[in-house]
């Protein structure tokens, strides 16, 4: 399948992009294939603290819903709204469009920590 080297992940399928000491935020090509139709995703208000290793919303597709993980400790800054009337996008674009939140980051360092693209794969396999 190869995924995005420009991004950290999770094990259960979340994909971090740092850019400065902002984090984008959103969910594996593999996570949207296994969930199938996605229908909706309840996400942060900016200004929530979130923290590594805890959740940060729910996805919701017609199979199952999910908690989202996050792998680093900030502040949510922006959320994608176009998600709330989309929820698709991140069926269709999930490492464009479809990134669900922006996070203020307190410590860069710790998304060294998360699993590169090719530790990933062999997670998942695929």
């Amino acid at each position: 399948m190869g995924y995005p080297t420009d991004r950290r992940y999770l094990a259960s399928h979340e994909w971090h992009k740092l850019d400065g000491d902002i984090c984008t935020i959103g969910i594996t090509k593999f996570a949207a294939d296994e969930l199938t139709d996605i229908t909706y995703a309840e996400l942060p208000s900016p200004g929530k603290e979130v923290a590594a290793g805890k959740p940060f919303g729910e996805i919701e597709s017609v199979k199952a819903t999910s908690e989202l993980m996050c792998g680093i400790t900030g502040v949510v800054t922006e959320v994608n709204k176009k998600l709330s009337d989309a929820p698709d996008l991140v069926n269709n674009d999930s490492y464009g469009d479809g990134w669900m939140i922006k996070v203020k980051v307190t410590n860069k360092a710790a998304i060294d920590a998360l699993l590169t693209a090719d530790a990933y794969q062999k997670r998942t396999g695929k």
